[in-house]
């Protein structure tokens, strides 16, 4: 690297004696001074204090070229040694342009043996001149950007040597200059070990020149340093100006410690130290971040009340932390007199505008923003798009999403992989598969996508159990050199879990094993529950086991798994016992895990058990919810103890549990099946009081109320009532309809409900094709009851001994015996077994109790 050194009148000395520091060892010795100065006791200038740091330093640039030389003003001496040299500048040590006359024309003369202590004299009586200080600063910033030269640490203690034997003042002046020289040279480390020798020998630099380094250093990440530089000035009673302050705030917000930005700025108050609007804004600029609004509100009022106009960055910063708080009317307050003090909206300030307006659900203002921003001329940026686009599809308006999606892309923005993530998830939830994967194809094309939009798309077809789209979905990734993680295979495992195909699923969490993915609560989750809904208890246990093995805790929504599972199946008291064994490892169990022990044990017709299990869960403080008092309902409904059932129900009332439409149901179909329709009235005209709204579930149970009591008029204008308000109509509901209208003989009515549910596409069970072809064969229909029969045989389904019983008795009662007996082979056939009724019609040719057996209802 080349010194300015090269191009200034000082040539020899960089070439002779900076480069070579042997000079120094073999200098003549001078004689010591008759007084040695002794060393300040308190050398600390005057100083001016720095109102703001923006560059590393305020010395000149001037060149020592432009100072007047001249040919030898002392006379040719014909042996120039440093001695003679230094005795000279001593003589001159009241005339500092004198000195440094000739000493540039000492540099110039052959013979001279060059050295250090000439230029440190020099520096000296340079220094101790208002006049000359320009001038030692040039010297020491050619000295201190120069490859060359002496080692910092040498040359500065030769500083302080001279000063000690020539008698010179040691004052921090010349040393703040070569601190500040070592800066301008980005030499950092050179410029704090400058540091610390000063504050050794109590010389303190001046506030500029401190806060020009700790700028430098906040600069360069260097924050550690910067701090413990401030610190060594605080303990030695130098607390530094506003300019000090400005540099230590921004550094404590670069390391993301605002509090402590905050704890400098009140202490320099209470230092009366005088505050500028800078400073106030560094301060807004740390406790919005906290975010700490009330205070920063304060202090912008403080800076209006002063006179001064906030920057936009602290009008920014104000701005979004009242939307990170959800302030909105004092965010657009801040926007307006942001605008009255000749602000203009910036981009920043908009976008955080436009996603409280979205936070908020106003999404129609945030779009109006907008279109505000584009007129006045702005260009908006990538992070404006996003948040739009992304409370766009949260609310479902797909078309305005894709809309800003294309405006985007015309503008050459290129969408991120958050921006696609959130139209891809849009377009399954609201639009179509086709329009996702036609968005996500448009992300492989350009690059995009990535790992975690590759998953998004997975676990949605997974989850629709669309596996082999899944499978090529899962080609494609790997083709493309993306790399499957934990989210991919728990996404496959839960596909082929939700299909049924259990050993796909474990085949696929053996390779995420060998790929070295680690499964975690999700991966054991899945598989539990699919090995239950499989009914493979043990495989469900054995994998619950392994998970506990593996040093993982199990969630609630696990042991939850578990436990549902074995009441399910109908292992209620293993399920009781696992979750008292889990309990002992510490396991705290929830309401849910309870409800499911009762429930199960409730289905059971283990009424008692669940009582227990009741008792049990209220001494373990845990709450009984409405999930729990319905089971009760339930089962003590089912078990025609409608009393305990109402007990429960009255208890629910009493204790403040919100009744939920499951618990009104369970109430109510308890009363349907006690044929006590006016009870089961007033509580569906209480549930409409509450607020609620019947489901299915509850109509359907009031339907099948109404016609067992053959009052089909009340069930018909249920039914209408329920297609009126949109309520879907189930199976049971259909089947129930039909079976009282094939009864009252209305088989043209019952042909159109059952022609509605089949455009519903609504499947018939074995029920409702036992209610059709009794029906049917009630009114000698029997072409059109073989016709059903038939239908069961296309969907697969087995029809019932009670079915062909049906269709054997028909076609006796109607002569058809070579069909009957037809009937009877093509039971056995089946493998189906005649029961005595059918028997009885064979041998007997009796039919009357077939036509009895025809007439019972199946619901």
């Amino acid at each position: 690297m080349k010194s300015s050194l090269n191009s200034s009148p000082l040539p020899s000395l960089r070439r002779l004696s900076f480069l070579n520091p042997k000079f120094l060892s073999s200098q003549t010795q001078f004689p010591k001074p008759h007084l040695e100065s002794p060393l300040s006791e308190n050398p600390n200038p005057s100083t001016n204090s720095s109102q703001s740091v923006t560059s590393k330093s305020d010395f000149p640039e001037k060149a020592t070229s432009e100072i007047d030389f001249h040919e030898n003003p002392f006379g040719r001496d014909s042996e120039l040694t440093q001695t003679k040299v230094i005795s000279t500048l001593l003589s001159h040590r009241s005339e500092p342009n004198s000195a440094l006359e000739h000493f540039i024309w000492a540099e110039k003369e052959r013979g001279f043996l060059k050295g250090v202590d000439a230029f440190c004299v020099l520096l000296h009586i340079l220094t101790g001149f208002e006049e000359t200080h320009v001038r030692a600063q040039i010297l020491v910033n050619q000295y201190a950007s120069g490859d060359s030269g002496p080692a910092p640490q040498v040359f500065f203690d030769r500083l302080v040597d001279c000063a000690k034997r020539f008698d010179f003042e040691l004052e921090s002046r010349v040393f703040s200059y070569l601190l500040n020289s070592y800066v301008r040279a980005n030499r950092i480390k050179y410029a704090i070990d400058c540091f610390d020798r000063m504050i050794e020998l109590q010389l303190y630099p001046c506030v500029t020149y401190m806060n020009i380094l700790l700028a430098e250093l906040v600069r360069r990440k260097m924050i550690g340093n910067a701090r413990e530089l401030y610190d060594k000035m605080v303990l030695r009673g130098m607390g530094g100006d506003r300019g000090t302050l400005h540099v230590m705030m921004l550094a404590c917000l670069k390391e993301g410690q605002p509090n402590k930005a905050e704890e400098y700025f009140r202490e320099a108050r209470a230092r009366g130290i005088e505050l500028d609007a800078a400073s106030h804004g560094v301060a807004i600029q740390a406790v919005c971040s906290k975010p700490n609004l009330r205070l920063a509100l304060e202090l912008l009022k403080e800076m209006r009340e002063m006179g001064w106009v906030p920057s936009v960055g602290t009008f920014t910063s104000v701005i979004k932390a009242c939307v990170k708080q959800g302030n909105m009317v004092e965010a657009l307050r801040i926007k307006d007199e942001m605008v009255s003090c000749g602000h203009s909206i910036n981009l920043v300030v908009a976008t955080s505008l436009m996603k409280g307006y979205c936070v908020q659900g106003n999404l129609e203002s945030a779009l109006d923003l907008f279109n505000i921003i584009i007129e006045d001329g702005l260009s908006p940026e990538r992070v404006m798009y996003a948040v739009l686009i992304e409370y766009c599809c949260h609310n479902g308006n797909m078309e305005k999403a894709y809309e800003l999606y294309i405006q985007m892309k015309n503008m050459d923005i290129l969408p991120n992989v958050f921006i696609v993530n959130n139209l891809v998830r849009g377009f399954l939830k609201y639009r179509s598969l086709e329009d996702a994967c036609k968005l996500f194809d448009e992300a492989v094309e350009c690059s995009v996508a990535n790992v975690f939009l590759y998953n998004n798309l997975l676990s949605w077809l997974c989850g629709e159990g669309k596996v082999s789209e899944a499978c090529s979905l899962w080609d494609k990734m790997v083709c493309n050199s993306v790399v499957p993680n934990l989210v991919s295979y728990n996404s496959m495992i839960h596909g082929y879990c939700r299909i049924g195909n259990m050993e796909r699923a474990h085949s696929v969490f053996l390779e995420m094993l060998e790929r070295g993915l680690k499964p975690n609560i999700f991966t054991y989750s899945i598989l539990i529950k699919g090995y239950f809904r499989k009914g493979d208890i043990k495989r469900a246990l054995d994998v619950f086991n392994n998970m506990v093995a593996a040093k993982i805790t199990p969630t609630e929504f696990t042991v939850n798994i578990v436990i549902d599972g074995l009441c399910k199946a109908g292992r209620t008291s293993e399920a009781s016992d696992r979750l008292n064994k889990i309990v002992e490892r510490g396991f705290v169990p929830g309401c849910m895990s309870y409800n499911n022990i009762i429930d199960g044990f409730v289905k059971e017709g283990a009424v008692n058990s669940a009582l227990a299990v009741y008792r049990e869960m209220c001494e373990g403080g845990v709450s009984p919810n409405v999930v729990t008092y319905t089971s009760f309902v339930n089962g003590f409904c089912k078990s025609n103890q409608i009393d305990l059932a109402l007990q429960m129900w009255n208890d629910m009332k009493k204790k403040g549990i919100e009744l939920d439409v499951t618990a009104y149901c369970a109430l109510i179909d308890g009363f349907c099946k006690r044929r006590d329709m006016g009870t089961a009235r007033k509580l569906f005209s209480e549930l409409l009081e509450v607020g609620l709204s019947p489901n299915t579930a509850v109509y359907s149970s009031m339907i099948w109320g109404f016609q067992n009591l053959n009052n089909m008029e009340a069930a018909l204008d249920l039914h209408k009532k329920m297609i009126s308000e949109g309520i879907p109509c189930d199976l049971k509901a259909y089947t129930t309809l039909i079976d009282g209208l094939l009864k009252r003989g209305e088989l043209l009515v019952a042909t159109d409900l059952y022609s509605e549910m089949l455009q519903k596409k609504i499947v018939p069970d074995i029920k409702t094709y036992t209610v059709l072809i009794n029906g049917l064969c009630n009114k000698g229909q029997l072409e059109n009851a073989r016709k059903n029969l038939e239908d069961m045989n296309k969907r697969s389904m087995t029809p019932s001994v009670h079915i062909y019983s049906t269709l054997i008795a028909g076609n006796f009662k109607e002569g058809n015996l070579q069909e009957a007996f037809r009937l009877h082979d093509e039971m056995l056939d089946r493998g189906l077994v005649p029961d005595d009724f059918t028997y009885d019609i064979l041998v007997n040719g009796k039919f009357e109790g077939a036509n009895a057996l025809v007439g019972t209802s199946c619901a």
